[in-house]
């Protein structure tokens, strides 16, 4: 073999109009925006829009949105870790310090610190959805689709139709 054949091009198929209209590959993304505070005192808390947009077999909702506070996102966790094979991601600290009275800015209100939160949670979120066995336990399903966690639910696997 001399070496214009080594260096030779491979030929490449032109792609052609359904290759390019093809439904795509599989994709979950997951964005935590919006937060909100609500209430005032000590009764205030934020909460986040958890908004799904998938075509992955195992959701039966394909786009969803709903909103979750950091307690949500601490129940998920521990729901993983209770009924799961998976090793689940820690989730942002719970700012004990920044909840101490006497402070020169709004503690966990603080519009910086809501942001760096709202990332964390965004990557907590993703980092669980994309695992192929995180995607067939039922709490996940009910944190990223239902209104309403029912904390009462019956733990298991959602079985694909």
């Amino acid at each position: 073999m001399d070496n214009t054949e080594a260096t030779r091009r491979l030929h490449t198929k032109k792609q052609t109009l359904d290759d390019a209209y093809a439904a795509p590959a599989n994709f979950l993304e997951i964005d935590v925006i919006n937060p909100i505070t609500h209430g005032v005192a000590k009764k205030r808390y934020t909460d986040y829009e958890v908004r799904m947009r998938t075509n992955l077999p195992v959701f039966k909702i394909k786009e969803s949105s709903v909103r979750r506070r950091y307690s949500d996102f601490e129940w998920l966790r521990s729901e993983l870790e209770r009924d799961s094979k998976i090793v689940v991601p820690p989730l942002p600290g719970k700012a004990i310090k920044r909840q101490l009275p006497f402070r020169n800015d709004d503690g966990i209100y603080d519009d910086e610190f809501i942001e760096d939160r709202r990332k964390s949670l965004e990557g907590f979120v993703n980092k669980i959805a994309g695992h192929p066995l995180a995607q067939n336990e039922r709490c996940l399903h009910m944190f990223l689709q239902e209104p309403v966690i029912d904390k009462n639910y019956v733990p298991g696997k959602i079985r694909p139709n």
